[in-house]
């Protein structure tokens, strides 16, 4: 870049008013990154003619080979309009859905944001996703419709066509964003209801609502995309032109006479011009009539591709005439028409002007910041703006106010952190030479040439004699300078070599008030900072000093080391970077993991984590090939982790580094990363690790050939029975219900336990609430800890019980009743799909009760036992039975918990005790006195942990200690109940949308049944032959789907898989046939694909657990007839 530039932009970003912080977002291969190009190209960083062909801002070698944008770059440019200069901070985002992170990491620090939306396809499940995120976020969007020229030259529309099938698409993304809106106000309203009944005297008593007042009182009208109102744009992109109404109203007011206010209102919509009175009336479809969009504006475009594609020179030079350009010798002899095409429209509607006019008319300045918007920043998990520290609250004036004052708190967000190669950086880039130092430098060779002449001149007649003493210094001192430069050379070499392996991290960030300066110290807030902690772990609160800080959990203090201007492909230093403006920032490589908060002042909060799209979903197992080479992968592994907003890095428990991605094209780039970048080794990748659930059903109520159980004679029922008899061991009791009963191993304590399906919707809410049943058990264990630090926000209170609510709805019924209440823990983690109800009489706990503060001696006895019996149910959820997956959707009712034994035997060795004790009074009275006062008045605990100690090691020491035995129990108990109900496989599930024209669509649905996909509808696009197909697919089947319906439609299919839900594989994995039916049906041995078992199979072996396989079966040596006869 061209350093007056430069200069320019540091002129600019000071003044935050003209400063505009865009993202480019839309669906995938829609011309997000073209339409940057032609942006680009309007500041002179491209040429014009390669505009759309570079795609400047794919900066990676596998984005160039894919044609897909990876990760978000940004620019900043320069536009004048008028007297007018703006700064334009403009980033390109990924539109494939394996790469939704990085729109997450864009949109955050951006106010505003183009959607991009190709005028053939319209609206993709891609749009709706970004709309959905720049609304979370609220940011104002604006709408490019592209690719104009495709309904010119493919699809062939009229120009009336081409009109209502734009109508279309923007009603279609009107309808999109109306919905947004709509959830978003019923759900204000239904908080201000909340609130009412909690405060009923905070407003007027008696008001009476109906579901529409809110939607009613509130003016959208702003939020909707139309052209009248300037927050549309037609272009396309690789063609270089693009319009909005305004233009048009301009030129047609001063050739028609009519008001430039009056052609904004009607140049879009179904009104037509009377040429006879010189008005404007509404469209009147009888007598045929074009709406004045089709008669002043696309037909003026229509004819003008007509006349170049059917080459007819004359109309195209009276065209270029009447608009008073200039078209080149080059382009006019051009056999492409394309060329041709695009310098006529450059000229005449240029892209650039028509893109940056509405962004800066209609986008926000930083200056804009709504309160909402910094409200929801602020607050992070279930806090509310209310519940923070006054001094937090205090910094929201500093954001609104945008700031650049020495005295305004510097607040930097970090939304990422990206690698860069070390010789990329400013710093260490060669420096152009001025005339002084090339004078210099040829001075110093000229003399160096000249020494090294004398020198051999001089020692050439004193060859044979070197030891001389007159020319020894002048040799030596050669030589000398000769060894110190290759010792040089060979000490810097390896350095130079290494560093130029190196990868340097550099923060994406936008400072959100004050000013940055290199060389100011900052402190890096985590995601897990509270500034509630930070008040509890310093005396002196926010006013302490702020040079000597006692160590507080998730803050760390730093000073800025460079701060740089992101341009796309290249970095410029800056050596301050005023408010409201995007940056690099480097060394912050040891104290940012993938995105924090940085702030002068310690009673900021973090900002709210960012909201991503995609879900990790995809595992693979990854090793070095050559062994040795671990430390550098491992090293690889951590690079990559924080390069990458989405990957997560894992080690197993047996040692296994596992990577987990988006999706196929996301592991990819991952690979060639780890490979090329950060490990730089070979390395060995495993197959997929496909993730499974495990759970239960009710039984069924027909059999594999849909007989219904129990009707038809069975054949093989004794060897079943056997075989499901075998499963449990003996000394287990099993009643008919399922219910099971298992003794500890030391027979002190008898546990009943029983597993229930739960039914599918209580399983969804517990997967959406699994943030607040997080902090529900961190609220818990702090009680139980004594320490009453987290007090409980109205907020937070009144979601717990709306949540409670939700579950008492659905689990209803004599089977479930009391269930709700009897709730004593989620799992697994604490926080899963899976809940155990504790229906034991003697002891009663619950989530949702804080435990007592003074129990009494027998109760905490029985909490501690409970802590054991919650962490074996625990165990039990992490890993069940089929392949050691995690269960969900299942609940555990514990119905009897039996220590009656345990009591007696605690009684008895107390009596023992204390006989023993008076039998050894005389000798130390005192000690014995002690150890008998000593249990009334302490901790129960080790009483109990002294009487296992000292009773009969036969029945307590060698199995363990007594909590440890009820761990293992509670266990097996649960493992047990699961195995005697109906176990069934859960996969992970991929909801695929598919683009594809009629031709091909019987072969998209041969790959998809190929693939036990489903297909859910079907539409067909208005206006283009094109099907939308929605179907889900499993997780498991879909590794190398996209490639093959590539292959099998030639390229007219591509599909999108985003993870959607968990679903239950019908089938049984233990199935043997029974009836004579299915003996019919599926032969003796009933060796036909049994997916649930394949899968559950391939899981095991992938573990190292056994595998009930034959390999061979009824094996015989073949006998050939001609060796025997």
């Amino acid at each position: 870049m061209v350093l007056n530039s430069v200069d320019k932009v540091i002129q600019l970003q000071k003044n935050t008013a003209n400063i505009r912080n865009i993202c480019v977002l839309a669906h995938v291969d829609h011309g997000k990154t073209t339409l940057a190009d032609c942006l680009i190209s309007s500041n002179g960083i491209i040429s014009s003619r390669l505009a759309g062909k570079l795609r400047y801002l794919d900066s990676r070698e596998d984005e160039q080979v894919r044609g897909i944008t990876m990760k978000s770059s940004a620019i900043s440019l320069h536009y004048a309009r008028g007297t007018e200069e703006y700064l334009i901070n403009l980033i390109d985002s990924p539109g494939h859905v394996d790469f939704s992170s990085e729109v997450s990491t864009a949109v955050r620090i951006c106010d505003g944001c183009i959607i991009v939306v190709d005028a053939v396809e319209g609206v993709c499940p891609q749009t709706q996703a970004v709309l959905r995120q720049a609304w979370l976020e609220r940011i104002r969007p604006v709408l490019v419709i592209n690719k104009l020229d495709r309904l010119i030259v493919e699809l062939k529309f009229t120009p009336q066509e081409a009109y209502s099938h734009l109508k279309n698409i923007l009603e279609q993304i009107n309808a999109l964003t109306g919905t947004l809106f709509t959830s978003k106000v019923l759900e204000e309203r239904a908080e201000r209801e909340a609130e009412a009944r909690v405060n009923p005297n905070s407003e007027q008593g008696e008001q009476v609502y109906d579901w529409s007042t809110g939607l009613e009182d509130t003016d959208d009208s702003h939020l909707y995309f139309s052209p009248e109102q300037g927050n549309v744009v037609f272009t396309s992109a690789i063609d270089g032109w693009g319009f909005g109404i305004e233009h048009f109203a301009k030129i047609y007011s001063e050739k028609i006479g009519i008001r430039k206010e009056v052609l904004l209102k009607t140049l879009w919509g179904d009104y037509y011009m009377n040429m006879k009175a010189k008005k404007i009336m509404k469209v009147e479809q009888a007598k045929g009539k074009k709406p004045l969009f089709v008669q002043l504006i696309l037909e003026n475009i229509w004819s003008l591709y007509d006349a170049v594609l059917r080459k007819d020179k004359e109309k195209v030079d009276k065209i270029v005439t009447s608009l008073g350009l200039k078209l080149g010798a080059r382009e006019a002899r051009h056999s492409d028409p394309k060329v041709q095409i695009s310098a006529i429209c450059s000229q005449w509607l240029p892209v650039s002007h028509a893109v940056l006019a509405m962004v800066c008319h209609k986008l926000p300045s930083p200056l804009d910041i709504t309160s909402e918007r910094v409200e929801r920043l602020m607050c992070t998990g279930s806090q509310t703006f209310d519940s923070l520290p006054p001094e937090t609250q205090a910094l929201k004036e500093a954001f609104m106010n945008c700031g650049g004052e020495d005295t305004a708190p510097v607040i930097i967000f970090v939304s990422k952190m990206f690698a860069v190669d070390v010789k990329a950086l400013p710093q260490n880039k060669p420096r152009p030479l001025t005339q002084e130092e090339i004078a210099q430098r040829r001075e110093r060779a000229r003399k160096r040439h000249a020494e090294k002449l004398a020198a051999t001149w001089g020692q050439t007649p004193t060859e044979p004699g070197q030891d001389g003493g007159v020319l020894e210094p002048n040799p030596q001192g050669e030589e000398l300078r000769g060894d110190e430069q290759e010792v040089e050379s060979v000490t810097l070499h390896p350095e130079l070599q290494e560093e130029s392996n190196q990868e340097s991290f550099i923060a994406f960030a936008r400072v959100f008030s004050g000013v940055a300066r290199r060389g100011k110290k900052i402190f890096v807030l985590g995601p897990k900072y509270s500034p509630i902690e930070f008040l509890q772990r310093v005396p002196l609160g926010f006013s302490a000093p702020l040079d000597d800080l006692p160590p507080v959990p998730h803050m760390a203090c730093c000073s800025l080391e460079s701060l740089y201007l992101l341009m796309g492909r290249e970095l410029e230093e800056l050596e301050e970077v005023p408010p409201g403006n995007v940056l690099g920032i480097g060394g912050l490589q040891d104290l940012v993991l993938k995105s924090a908060t940085l702030c002068s002042l310690p009673s900021c909060s973090p900002f709210v984590p960012l909201n991503f799209e995609a879900t990790p979903i995809v595992r693979v197992a990854i090793e070095p090939k050559h062994p040795s080479e671990m430390p550098q992968l491992v090293r690889g592994m951590k690079l990559l982790n924080q390069a990458d907003p989405c990957v997560q890095i894992l080690i197993q428990e047996t040692g296994e580094h596992v990577l987990v991605t988006a999706g196929e094209v996301h592991l990819q780039r991952c690979l060639d990363d780890l490979k090329e970048r950060f490990a730089k080794i070979h390395i060995s990748v495993s197959e997929p690790i496909i993730p499974f659930r495990e759970t239960i059903t009710k039984p069924p109520k027909v059999d594999m050939v849909n007989e219904e159980i129990g009707k038809q004679q069975k054949v093989a029922v004794i060897h079943q029975a056997k075989e499901d008899q075998s499963k449990i061991p003996e000394g287990i009791q099993v009643d008919s219900d399922g219910l099971i009963t298992m003794t500890t191993p030391n027979k002190l304590a008898t546990l009943s336990v029983r597993a229930l399906p739960l039914p599918e919707a209580v399983t969804q809410i517990l997967e959406e609430n699994s943030d607040l049943i997080r902090s529900m058990e961190q609220l818990t264990s702090s009680l139980n800890e004594g320490k009453n630090t987290q007090v409980i926000h109205q907020k937070t209170q009144d979601k717990i019980w709306e949540f409670k609510g939700k579950l008492e709805q659905h689990l209803t019924g004599r089977k479930w009743r009391n269930t709700v209440d009897q709730i004593w823990s989620f799992g697994p983690r604490k926080c899963g799909p899976n809940i155990l109800v504790s229906q034991s009489e003697d002891f009663q706990n619950s989530v949702w009760t804080a435990p007592a503060g003074r129990a009494s001696k027998e109760a905490r006895r029985y909490r501690d036992f409970g802590n054991s019996i919650v962490s074996g149910f625990q165990l039990a959820t992490l890993s069940g039975p089929m392949c050691e997956e995690p269960l969900m959707g299942v609940c555990f009712v514990l119905e009897k918990w039996d220590l009656s034994k345990f009591e007696e035997q605690a009684v008895s060795e107390r009596e023992n005790q204390e006989q023993s004790d008076q039998a050894g009074e005389p000798q130390g009275e005192g000690k014995a006195h002690h150890e008998r006062q000593e249990p009334q008045g302490g901790y129960a605990e080790p009483l109990e942990k002294r009487t296992s100690q000292k009773a009969d090691p036969s029945v307590a020491d060698c199995y363990g200690p007594f909590s440890g035995q009820l761990i293992a129990t509670m266990k097996e108990a649960c493992r047990y109940a699961l195995q005697v109900k109906p176990q069934r496989l859960m996969a992970a599930m991929y909801t695929c949308d598919i683009m594809a024209t009629s031709e091909v669509l019987g072969r998209v649905y041969a790959v998809l049944s190929k693939r036990e996909g489903r297909v859910l509808q079907e539409e067909m696009k208005e206006g283009t032959d094109v099907f939308i197909i929605k179907a889900v697919l499993p997780v498991a089947e879909s590794f190398g789907f996209a490639d093959e319906i590539r292959k099998r439609t030639s390229g007219l299919a591509s599909p999108q898989l985003v993870f959607s839900h968990w679903e239950v594989i019908p089938s049984d994995p233990f199935w043997v046939p029974t009836t004579e039916e299915e003996y019919l049906h599926f032969g003796e041995k009933a060796d036909s694909e049994n997916q649930a078992r394949k899968y559950m199979n391939a899981v095991r072996k992938r573990k190292g657990l056994s595998v009930e396989e034959k390999i061979v079966e009824h094996a015989e040596k073949q006998r050939t007839l001609g060796r025997n006869k």
